[in-house]
Order: structure tokens, then sequence, then C-alpha cells
């Protein structure tokens, strides 16, 4: 499996970035972007998949209804959810739209901008809903040069009733590090880790800015991965360590995480690297960098 893609290598059709889980080489995650014109628009049958609609920059409307059958007729009723968006990934958290599986979505800019579409194979129908800003919680996490502001756009605590999509947006001030202490969640262990194959998804605040990913395996399934990583780009995580992922000195890092498995447990579970582990001791005497959180809700 290929760890590492550089932004445009999965372009597909209409869409700037086109992974499915059968493209990334596993069962259960994926993750489009389109960059829209103004005006423009793209749409998605999400098949087996339930989805979220994120914008990165730029407002949208999305229209869910019931996806097109075999003979082309389409029954059931569409919705519409005005998202307002933001600016950028640094200027705040953003609303979104949560649509279950059999459903198609479009997707529509007056102005243009980019959007994340996160997909999970689902076992379950769900309806589609909208959520707010306001109800997305953010959280400092770390302290010190290991701090960074994680917002939980889809996880169980934002998106309750979803079947399996986890997902969030973890932003790291220049020369900070996240991802750390490097943690992995590949075992069913009831309580204490769940498996779930990840998606990192990568933007920086400056045009040529850069950061690193650090992807690293345990003795009985070994991968190696260290990329310079750039807007655009993407690291999947089947398995393994992963951490630190690091904002070289000048250049603010996001990345969105996209995750899913196989457990009946929908939570984000982790174990950390016990060789890294005794760092999270080190946070009770640091102060969280006074550069977060990143920008305000729209």
């Amino acid at each position: 499996m290929r760890l590492h893609h550089r932004a445009g290598t999965l372009a597909r059709g209409d869409w700037a970035l086109d992974l499915d889980p059968e493209r990334a080489g596993w069962d259960h995650t994926g993750l489009k972007v389109a960059e829209l014109a103004p005006g423009g628009s793209i749409t998605v049958d999400t098949g087996p998949d339930e989805v979220l609609v994120v914008p990165l920059a730029g407002s949208c409307t999305v229209t869910v209804g019931p996806a097109s059958r075999h003979d082309g007729h389409r029954g059931g009723q569409e919705m519409s959810f005005l998202v307002a968006g933001r600016r950028s990934v640094f200027d705040g958290a953003t609303d979104l739209v949560y649509a279950g599986r059999g459903s198609t979505v479009t997707v529509t800019s007056e102005a243009g901008g980019r959007f994340a579409v996160p997909t999970a194979r689902a076992a379950t129908d769900r309806p589609a809903r909208y959520l707010p800003v306001d109800g997305v919680p953010v959280e400092l996490r770390g302290a010190g040069s290991a701090s960074r502001e994680v917002r939980d756009l889809g996880t169980p605590a934002a998106l309750p009733d979803a079947d399996s999509i986890i997902v969030c947006e973890v932003l790291t001030p220049a020369g900070n590090w996240s991802s750390w202490p490097p943690h992995k969640h590949d075992e069913d262990r009831p309580g204490q880790e769940t498996v779930l194959e990840e998606v990192y998804y990568f933007e920086l605040s400056t045009p040529g800015g850069l950061g690193y990913q650090r992807v690293y395996g345990t003795a009985d399934r070994p991968l190696d991965l260290l990329a310079e990583v750039r807007s655009g780009d993407v690291v999947l995580v089947p398995h393994g360590w992963h951490g630190p992922s690091m904002a070289a000195p000048g250049y603010d890092l996001y990345y969105l995480n996209v995750m899913a498995g196989p457990g009946a447990e929908r939570a984000w579970r982790i174990c950390d690297d016990p060789e890294h582990t005794w760092v999270r001791g080190t946070w009770a005497d640091q102060q969280v960098d006074p550069r977060l959180p990143f920008g305000s809700a729209p």
C-alpha cells in the first residue's frame, strides 16, 4: 500500500481528490475534495457510504435526496441545507452536513470554494442532518510545543447518531508537533483500543508551506514513512504508530482526519507508543500555546 499521495495524484473526474476504500487498498474509509468555481456544483451518490460535507474554504448549499434507481427514477423527498462555511480552515470551525448511505448529495457554491467529503462504509441507513458550527466541540490539546487545536466535526461527541464515520480536524501552530505522543488504533481491545483506518489530508497556512508526517509499524506489522507534506497531500494510516505531525517554523499546519473500521463500537480509542507516553506528564508544567485557538467561528 502506498501511504503518501502528493496533491493532485488522486484527482479523478471533477474531483481534485477522489479516494475510495478500493483505491486506498483497505475496506472502510475514503475522502473526496472538490474545488468549485463560482456557481459550480458537484454531485456524489453515496452508495454504501455515509458522508459528511465539510467546507474547507467557502460557503455552499447542500442538497440531499435518495439516489437514483437503476431505472433512473428517484423517490422520496429532497432536503437542502445552507452551509455558511468559512474563509479558510485557519479561520475557525465550520457548520457541515451529514448524509447517509443510498443518498445523492449535491454541493453548489455561489462564490466558489473548496469542499471535503469524508466517507465511510455504513451498515445502516441514517437520515441527513445539518450540524451547526456551535455544536462542534473544540479542544486545546497538549501544551508547550506540543499544543494543538482539535475540532470534533464528526466524532461521537458532535455526531452521536452516525454509523461508523469519525472525522476531526487538527491545527498545529508553526514549529509545533501534534499527533504526539505517537499512538495507534489497530487492535480490538474493548475499552482500550479500536480498529480504525485513518486518512490525513493536509493544508498549510502559506503557499509553499510544508510539514512532516511520521508513520511506523509494530514488530509484526512493519511500516516506515517520514514524508514531507504540503497542501493537498494525503497520508494513509492502515495500522501502526502515527506521529508526530510536524509544522515547520513559519507554517501553520492543518489536517483533516477521517476514520472508520470494522468494530461494533464507534469510538476513537488509542494506545500510546510506550516509549514516548511519558511526554504527557510534562504538560502539567507548561502553558498551552497562546496562538491557539485559530480564528473564530463564522
